[in-house]
């Protein structure tokens, strides 16, 4: 396997367009792409050439440098690796933490009809007048912060009444076999390590869970 140090100006070679065709590179360069002394550069260079990863035609000021088949192989090898890495993720991700309860609001929103003809019209259930509250465990704070790259569906806010209620947005998900979806309101300063979950049916009922109990929730990709 080729050490890390010589994979990082493997890839620098390449970067600078060294599958291609021979390149000029100095020590120099060598040297500040990878944040080396100008010697370090140079022994991996001569590293990289007596593994037979590149080729060098030396100049008077530097050298010409092209990547081998060899090492295009190690460079497609680690291509291949991240792609396994990122891949996983369109299996989607997975949200643990416990039911905690909320201060009702929830059940009043969601009784109200242009937010439930949204929801179902997006999420293909109207939803339950209700919400279950999951405070997340420590180590699924960081995977909610990543479903924020996600897809989510814009819900409208509208008035009526003389009131005026605020935009919210909602992720599809599932509680085992029962389809949810990830409800966040528009406000902002909204916790971190909270989620509230709606569905067609009430949860807690549903999943026989009260205050402290464990829930996983799955969002696909």
């Amino acid at each position: 396997m080729i050490p890390a140090e010589d994979l990082q100006c493997l890839k620098a070679i390449a970067l600078g367009g060294g599958c291609r065709g021979p390149v000029f590179v100095s020590t120099q360069s060598i040297g500040e792409m990878l944040a080396i002394s100008q010697q370090t550069a140079s022994r991996r260079l001569k590293g990289l050439e007596t593994q037979g990863f590149i080729t060098r035609t030396m100049a008077a000021d530097g050298q010409h440098v092209t990547l081998t088949r060899h090492g295009e192989e190690e460079l497609r090898k680690e291509f291949q690796d991240y792609c396994r890495i990122f891949s996983d993720h369109t299996k989607g991700y997975t949200l643990s933490g416990t039911v905690v309860s909320g201060i009702g609001e929830g059940k009043y929103y969601m009784s109200l009809p242009a937010y439930k003809e949204q929801f179902n019209t997006h999420l293909g259930f109207v939803p339950y007048p209700g919400t279950l509250n999951i405070r997340l465990s420590p180590a699924s704070v960081p995977v909610r912060k990543k479903i924020d790259a996600l897809n989510w569906v814009r819900i409208k806010g509208f008035s009526t009444d003389g009131r005026t209620f605020g935009d919210a947005r909602c992720l599809p998900c599932r509680i085992g076999d029962i389809s949810c979806g990830i409800v966040v309101p528009g406000r902002t300063h909204y916790p971190e390590d909270i989620i509230e979950v709606i569905a067609p049916i009430a949860l807690r009922r549903r999943l026989g869970v009260g205050d402290t109990d464990n829930v996983s929730v799955e969002v696909g990709q």
